[in-house]
């Protein structure tokens, strides 16, 4: 029997719920107020006390509290042979909790748009005429936002000619339907394209009652002509909202060093060569020249063989050897080195001076 003493009391619970006590032995918990974004799902924790056994949970939708919710504002009821429950709600709200006898009023609502947003109310019912009860001074607001989440990407590191896998994880842990996750790579001043050879999959990992984690792969092998310096964008779609991330792929790779410039000149001209060490990162380069002890390496060098000066333009991939008023002592043979990590590779030249 439903007593007719009616009173409000309200108490502050853990992660934010209230406890609503709108009738003498009928109290509500919930959160009032709760922010997701579309695309995701929304859990609406709730607990309820009653003075009979529930058999039925039901959830409305209103759009203007306190006003009491109407049949039409349906959007769950545990007998699932309902049908007033609004179409644009099936099979998207469920309770986290199937047995209602527990108490637990808890609903999930998968795939959210911002239509969702609004006031919802409780009402349970048991199996006797007057073991209705509508919480009508309890509400939760839910309000869903644009998705603004973005994806997470992560790359390891690109080593030339090694097959490499990339990830990309959708936002957020709750969406119900597994979003679509579409990769797309762009070289600079093109459009977006498919990675050619690329393998991809996708997953779906459990890691609650309520929550999944959904991520794609990207396996290729790198080079640096097709991939360095490229962006890679990992494109998730999530009901009709979407999503994305974009990275820079920085491809480690090491060519061999190039000489240029002319290697016979005339007695009292200038020499000038360039070592040019195409790599990423940048290659330290070394330019020395076999018979002496000089290592041509700071700016200006007073040679020790003699009075002429050398000259040394360094930049991130290349290395400028100037020596001015050369003599036949210049001649020989000089070795350009780059040292990349742990690998070294030479280039080397003969330098002829002529007599005028």
């Amino acid at each position: 029997m439903i007593t007719n003493f009616v009173f409000s009391c309200l108490s502050t619970g853990a992660l934010g719920q209230e406890e609503q006590c709108q009738q003498l032995g009928y109290c509500v918990t919930l959160s009032t107020t709760i922010t997701a974004e579309a695309g995701h799902c929304a859990v609406i924790p709730c607990s309820f006390k009653s003075e009979f056994e529930p058999k039925v949970i039901i959830w409305f939708k209103c759009e203007n509290p306190p006003n009491p919710c109407s049949n039409s504002d349906l959007v769950f009821h545990s007998n699932k042979s309902n049908t007033d429950i609004q179409s644009g709600f099936k099979g998207r709200v469920s309770l986290l909790e199937p047995d209602v006898t527990h108490k637990n009023c808890s609903i999930k609502i998968n795939d959210l748009s911002k239509s969702d947003s609004g006031y919802y109310q409780l009402r349970v019912e048991g199996d006797g005429d007057k073991d209705k009860f509508t919480f009508k001074e309890a509400y939760t607001n839910l309000s869903v936002k644009d998705l603004n989440q973005k994806p997470e990407v992560k790359i390891p590191p690109l080593i030339e000619g090694q097959q490499v896998t990339l990830s990309c994880t959708a936002p957020g842990f709750c969406s119900g339907s597994p979003p679509k996750i579409t990769w797309m790579w762009r070289r600079k001043g093109e459009k977006d394209s498919h990675i050619q050879g690329n393998i991809t999959a996708t997953k779906t990992e459990n890691l609650t009652a309520v929550t999944q984690s959904h991520s794609s792969t990207l396996t290729f092998e790198p080079s640096a002509e097709n991939h360095h310096n490229t962006n890679i964008t990992c494109r998730v779609s999530l009901r009709g909202n979407e999503t994305r991330k974009t990275a820079t792929l920085n491809v480690n790779y090491f060519r061999k060093p190039q000489i240029f410039g002319k290697t016979t000149v005339k007695e009292g001209d200038d020499l000038n060569l360039a070592c040019s060490v195409d790599s990423f990162p940048p290659s330290v380069i070394k330019w020395n020249k076999v018979g002496t002890d000089c290592n041509l390496q700071n700016n200006i060098l007073n040679k020790s063989y003699n009075s002429t000066e050398t000259f040394l333009t360094e930049s991130p991939h290349n290395s400028s050897l100037l020596i001015i008023d050369v003599t036949s002592e210049d001649a020989g043979l000089y070795i350009c080195t780059a040292i990349y990590q742990n690998d070294t590779l030479t280039e080397e030249v003969i330098v002829h001076v002529t007599c005028e």
